[in-house]
């Protein structure tokens, strides 16, 4: 089990410093802030570090008047502004990211960069910026997403009540292979629950899909993170996460992600997998799939939503 305690994780965290930079361990599921570090990236997770074949999740911090060259490669990638604004220009495209002040302030735009391409990322006030990705086939155009359009969705009920802002989820924006979504639970919820699965091909039932946990808490302070495994010898983690720490998830049930009283828990969810059908599909671990039932007879947390879209001029945005 990958248990991490406060006293093993003070040489990591740095947020700006950016750690080591070395490749995570050999069965490293949780990354604290700065263990992933590499060049300009304060977390940079690709396929080869990873240890699968798709998933991968870039954070990019610019200082004032900096600029940033991506290469794409193979992957397709969304440039999500985390804190701040920028100017994205790619494939004859430029787009102007008006971001926003932080990721418990309010949705955000972004933008498609395709495979096969070259991103110049520029900020000049200087912020941070997730870069999700996903090794690809097909190679679609660049495009902005307006963050009036983003569906903001409320989850679960009570206790278990969570805000969730589908912009890149299956079947919301058109990518390849990415599904990316953002989850802010209010302090003291549980989200991430009942605690799921989607690390094999059921038809209809279940998809395999390789994630990434990206997390951060309002004003400091510490959530946990739990991954049970699905199978012998799979993926076990009891994890003390905070601000820029990530957790990789090849398989097993994960959940819940709990959030500290008086602190907001926020995640970024990087998906990709192998199936022909960009889908999320998830199966409820079978001891806990019940509370899905009470739900309805339950009020939903009176704090979300923390945030909403603003009413778009364009195609109807779903509540």
């Amino acid at each position: 089990m990958d248990t991490h305690h406060e006293d093993q994780q003070h040489g990591h965290r740095n947020r700006h410093g950016h750690g080591t930079g070395g490749a995570p361990p050999a069965g490293r599921h949780h990354l604290p802030s700065g263990s992933a570090a590499r060049g300009a990236y304060a977390l940079d997770i690709d396929p080869g570090r990873a240890g699968w074949e798709r998933s991968a999740l870039r954070v990019l911090e610019l200082a004032p008047g900096g600029v940033h060259t991506l290469v794409t490669g193979s992957s397709e990638w969304i440039v999500l502004p985390l804190a701040g604004g920028c100017t994205v220009r790619t494939a004859g495209e430029t787009f102007e990211l008006l971001g926003r002040e932080s990721v418990f302030s309010g949705v955000t735009d972004f933008a498609y960069v395709p495979r096969d391409a070259r991103a110049q990322i520029a900020s000049g006030a200087g912020g941070r910026f997730a870069l999700a990705g996903a090794k690809c086939e097909r190679r679609l155009p660049a495009r902005y997403g307006p963050a009036p359009e983003v569906p903001v969705e409320l989850r679960g009920s009570g206790t278990c009540s969570r805000q969730v802002n589908n912009f890149a989820a299956a079947d919301t924006f058109d990518c390849d292979r990415l599904i990316a979504v953002e989850v802010l639970t209010p302090g003291g919820n549980w989200s991430s629950y009942p605690p799921h699965k989607h690390d094999e091909h059921v038809p209809g039932e279940e998809c395999e899909l390789e994630e990434i946990y990206y997390f951060e808490v309002q004003g400091g302070g510490v959530g946990y993170h739990r991954v049970s495994p699905s199978r012998d010898g799979g993926t076990d983690v009891l994890a003390e996460v905070r601000d820029g720490d990530a957790v990789l998830i090849p398989d097993g049930w994960h959940g819940p992600s709990i959030a500290p009283p008086g602190r907001t828990l926020y995640y970024l969810n990087v998906m990709a997998g192998p199936g022909e059908e960009r889908a999320w599909l998830i199966r409820d671990h079978p001891d806990h799939g019940w509370i899905r039932d009470t739900w309805p007879d339950e009020p939903i947390d009176a704090r979300l939503p923390l945030y909403t879209a603003h009413p778009s001029p364009g195609p109807e945005v779903t509540p």
